[in-house]
């Protein structure tokens, strides 16, 4: 039933409800969302956790007015129904509806888009000083509001966010959503600290005395009230040692029941009304309300399709995920090899680490959403003779490009880049697709970029990576692997050497990664008319096989030459051949398959890979055309 749900068009509609229907409406928005996602998949359990303080931010607040920033985006279901887009939320993530992110181009209620973490404070803090700006003074009186959840604050970006706004003294709300997670458990000293201060039965039982006593004292000149609020503050930073929020320029406030209604409603209410930089710590639950997510948050913290009534997810069949593929042979590597140490950026089970944490604990590390540290941490171990391994989703890995230039290919250091998620990543959208790694990583002197055609090249490129002793990144799809039966023993690959597929025709597909399967069946189509073509899975973007490029120039079969990458084409591995062309001062016809200049939309990868051109049928009508043109 959602009676209540059903009569929200907007906000103002929230600021009508009284405490129980407001009450009534967290119930059914919970209802919504649980059988609304399992229908589409989504972010689950970080909205469920969410839903008491987004209908108590609507009701004290007047958004698009005041400024609400999301950080990170998931967080924001109900934020997007409130705000009318309820009726269209069954397109949720799915090609053409609505995104899984605040998406300034979707609503005027999403101040900023966001879908990467640590963002909200910086972005926050710019709408302040904007607002400070202005010469229109009604405009000076609007509130600018970052929620920060599920382990933002343990992203530098949070920390440079939170000295600047601290120094510059703005009127600014900073929202702490302390669930105690990110997608798995919050790790590091912060999370610690957070945690001590919503356990500390001292703290809360003086703070609640010296609260008493506060409102005990008549408030009968300023210099009365100020005394108060001095022991106050004596108090806190005599139980709770450093008060670091208090002592870097915010107004502390919290913990707070993030889930009681009436109690946030009155606080947002007073703390509008302030001002200066104020932090408000309220703790929730991540899944709140429905069971399977309360239990397993981390399992439907992004989920697909499941059983609304009994949480349970449709079993896949078929291949291994290339995740689980990568997990199990760093594990392996690891048995022979005590040097090995792997390294994640709050992604413990996203990158398939978690098991070789449980393998090997004390060579596994989760630095909390912190790409940069992730990295340069990395580079220390391996200046000290470890063989760091740092696995993050080539979405993530692209915030930290500095460190991967500077602290490890500048000084030719053996770390090992696992890139997960690489290529199109279907419903989480432009935000998420990994389509920017090999033009980032391939002009970096002494890195070695690869990706495998399949599974058991994977568990290849892992030995080889590990041997190879300076800077390596091994870039995999997102999902099923291929099928393949995978041998005993991985073997090292000869480094910068393709593999030929298929030797005869007028052209040669040159294709990388993912895209030498499409290039395969693609293959298979054209020799269904006739037209005989040759594969070749490049396996490296670079070093770049020169010598076999310049054999197939030389052969006078060959006519033309066509790459296939699950990439940007803009400085990506068709860009890397044309180069490599150049410089040898040959000519030859060549195609580029690949993605244009554009951010691509959200869909399936399925739907997202005919968007770009890059289907088996498209792939070989692509081909007929460039024969014909040549």
């Amino acid at each position: 039933m959602t009676q209540i749900l059903d009569t929200i068009e907007g906000p103002e509609d929230v600021r009508k409800l009284d405490a129980q229907e407001l009450a009534t409406l967290a119930r059914e928005i919970r209802t919504f969302l649980v059988e609304t996602v399992s229908k589409t998949g989504g972010h689950l359990a970080p909205s469920l956790g969410t839903v008491e303080l987004t209908l108590a931010l609507y009701r004290v607040f007047s958004f698009p007015e005041d400024k609400l920033v999301w950080d990170v985006g998931h967080q924001a279901y109900t934020h997007k129904i409130l705000t009318g887009r309820r009726a269209s939320f069954h397109t949720l993530r799915q090609k053409g509806g609505i995104t899984g992110f605040p998406n300034r181009f979707e609503s005027p209620y999403d101040a900023f888009g966001v879908g990467h973490a640590s963002t909200a404070i910086s972005a926050a803090l710019g709408m302040a000083v904007a607002r400070d700006l202005e010469s229109d003074a009604s405009k000076k009186e609007r509130h600018v509001i970052a929620v920060l959840g599920d382990g933002a604050l343990t992203g530098g970006e949070s920390f440079e966010g939170l000295n600047n706004a601290g120094d510059l003294g703005k009127r600014l709300i900073v929202i702490l959503n302390d669930n105690g997670r990110s997608i798995d458990k919050n790790v590091g000293a912060m999370s610690e600290y957070l945690s001590a201060l919503r356990i500390a039965p001292q703290y809360n039982r003086a703070k609640k005395d010296v609260e008493h006593l506060l409102k005990s004292i008549p408030r009968i000149g300023g210099k009365v009230y100020k005394t108060a609020s001095a022991i106050k503050d004596g108090v806190r930073t005599a139980l709770v040692p450093g008060a670091p929020f208090e002592e870097i320029g915010f107004r502390y406030i919290g913990p707070i029941d993030g889930h009681n209604l009436d109690l946030l409603i009155d606080v947002f209410s007073q703390v509008r009304q302030m001002q200066g930089p104020i932090l408000v710590h309220v703790h929730t639950k991540k899944g709140k309300g429905y069971l399977p997510a309360e239990e397993a948050p981390e399992k439907f913290h992004g989920i697909g399709k499941f059983d609304a009534a009994t949480g349970e997810c449709p079993k896949k069949e078929g291949a291994p995920s290339y995740t689980s593929v990568f997990s199990d042979a760093l594990i392996e590597l690891a048995k022979t090899d005590e040097d090995i140490v792997a390294i994640t950026a709050a992604m413990p089970s996203g990158t398939g680490l978690k098991a070789f944490g449980k393998a090997y604990p004390e060579r596994f590390f989760d630095v909390g959403i912190a790409e940069e540290h992730a990295v340069t941490f990395a580079a220390g171990l391996a200046a000290a003779g470890k063989k760091p391994v740092v696995a993050l989703y080539s979405t993530f890995a692209q915030r930290a490009y500095d460190q991967i230039l500077h602290d490890v290919c500048l000084q030719k250091l053996p770390v090992v880049f696992a890139l997960d998620r690489a290529g199109l990543v279907g419903q989480d959208g432009p935000t998420h697709h990994g389509v920017f790694d090999y033009s980032y990583l391939r002009h970096l002197p002494g890195m070695t970029v690869m990706a495998p055609k399949d599974e058991a090249e994977l568990r290849d490129m892992m030995k080889t990576a590990l041997a190879l002793g300076g800077p390596v990144a091994v870039r995999y799809p997102r999902g099923a692997a291929v099928g393949v039966t995978m041998p005993e023993t991985m073997q090292a690959l000869p480094l910068g050497k393709a593999e030929v597929l298929r030797d005869k025709g007028a052209v040669a597909m040159l294709a990388v990664g993912s895209m030498v399967q499409a290039a395969e069946k693609a293959a298979d189509l054209l020799a269904e008319e006739g037209i005989a073509v040759r594969v070749v899975n490049m396996r490296f973007v670079k070093p770049l096989d020169t010598a076999l490029l310049l054999s197939l120039v030389r052969d006078t079969e060959v006519r033309g030459l066509v790459t296939l990458e699950e990439n940007m084409l803009a400085g990506g591995f068709g860009s890397a051949v044309l180069e490599a062309l150049s410089d040898a001062g040959v000519q030859m016809p060549v195609r580029r398959f690949g993605i244009g200049d554009t951010f691509v939309e959200q869909g399936t990868r399925e739907e997202l890979l005919e968007l770009c051109g890059l289907t088996a049928p498209q792939i070989a009508e692509g081909v007929k055309t460039f024969l014909r043109s040549i």
